[in-house]
């Protein structure tokens, strides 16, 4: 071998091993919808693309309410059919009574969402306009608050009704610098790396703020034993080998060893409640879905940290073939 192929050689290794660590970080990263959100208190990540891609032979075609039928007719968006990937920031307000309540967002879309129509329905409604870093800022009235919304991508929308413009002016930041795999918010850094991979839907920080009532969690009408600013990392993923089912995880870290074994105490106690309140419903396929869930879930402690598991069977996506009737998808988010 002479030298020039040698160094030929030499070169192909070394790029592949560049494009080998490239990828691996690549895996290892938030997706870039979440790394594009600003600071914020607790985080939401759901990829519908999957989920359309699983069960949508399952699912019926929804009846739309004519108001969302005029939003699709002007704008060629269909949320249930383009949008592919949400990622929420969830932001506290020091005056829950105020008009966003106790929390404001600031949300990244990604999906077949842009284009002129829509920038023709954005002008159309906006009672104000911005230019920040060469996008425009589209402020709409909403039900006391301000929707601030940018198309900042050929495939990707900005909203943010927090009171400010500071925190859609951040995802535009943000947007610059994209590329970089571990860019993203201090919550995101701190505890993406804890979010199970393949996971489907996801959430990091204090994402029990949206369902707090007088400083409790509730969830369907169940008071949980959680604190509404607890930090939690929650996901759901496909049950391996892949039949239908899904993985519910949900940990909490608790402040001490002491307070983590109250809290899987209290909520060893609500899962046993759960199952003796479901066990003498009929066995329709809404309350089998339920029983099964009730009957996988576990509760355990870990020094200061509660896991809860549990498996979503088929049975649940049957419930939602059978059921699933309107969607009253709000012409922009609200």
């Amino acid at each position: 071998m002479n030298r020039r192929t040698r160094r030929t050689l030499l070169g192909v290794a070394a790029v592949l091993v560049v494009l080998a660590v490239a990828v691996f970080l690549r895996s290892k990263a938030p997706p870039e919808a979440a790394r594009l959100l600003p600071e914020s208190e607790g985080i939401l990540y759901v990829n519908f693309r999957p989920i359309r891609t699983f069960f949508r032979k399952d699912l019926k075609p929804p009846e739309r309410v004519p108001e969302y039928q005029q939003f699709i007719d002007a704008t060629g968006i269909d949320w249930e059919r383009d949008l592919d990937q949400a990622a929420i920031a969830l932001h506290r307000m020091q005056d829950p009574n105020g008009p966003n309540g106790p929390v404001a967002y600031s949300m990244v879309l990604v999906g077949k969402l842009t284009g002129p129509r829509l920038r023709t329905w954005l002008e159309a409604h906006a009672a104000s306009r911005e230019t920040y870093a060469g996008k425009t800022i589209y402020s709409i009235p909403s039900e006391g608050r301000t929707v601030r919304i940018a198309q900042i991508g050929y495939d990707r929308v900005a909203v943010s009704n927090y009171p400010t413009p500071e925190k859609i002016h951040s995802i535009i930041d943000r947007h610059r610098t994209a590329a970089l795999p571990f860019a993203g918010s201090s919550l995101l850094s701190e505890h993406f790396h804890e979010v199970p991979l393949l996971s489907l839907a996801w959430g990091v920080g204090q994402i029990g703020m949206p369902f707090n009532e007088s400083g409790a969690i509730n969830i369907l009408g169940l008071q949980l034993p959680l604190q509404a600013d607890s930090t939690i990392i929650a996901s759901v993923a496909p049950e391996l080998p892949l039949a239908g089912a899904l993985r519910v995880r949900v940990e909490e870290i608790a402040p001490t060893d002491d307070a983590a074994a109250a809290q899987a105490s209290a909520l060893s106690t609500l899962v046993n409640l759960a199952r003796s309140f479901t066990e003498p419903l009929s066995d329709n396929t809404a309350n089998r879905g339920l029983k099964n869930l009730l009957k996988t879930a576990e509760v355990s402690q870990t020094r200061n940290r509660v896991v809860i598991k549990a498996t979503l069977p088929p049975s649940f996506f049957e419930l939602l073939k059978n059921n699933q009737t309107t969607s009253s998808g709000a012409p922009a988010p609200q």
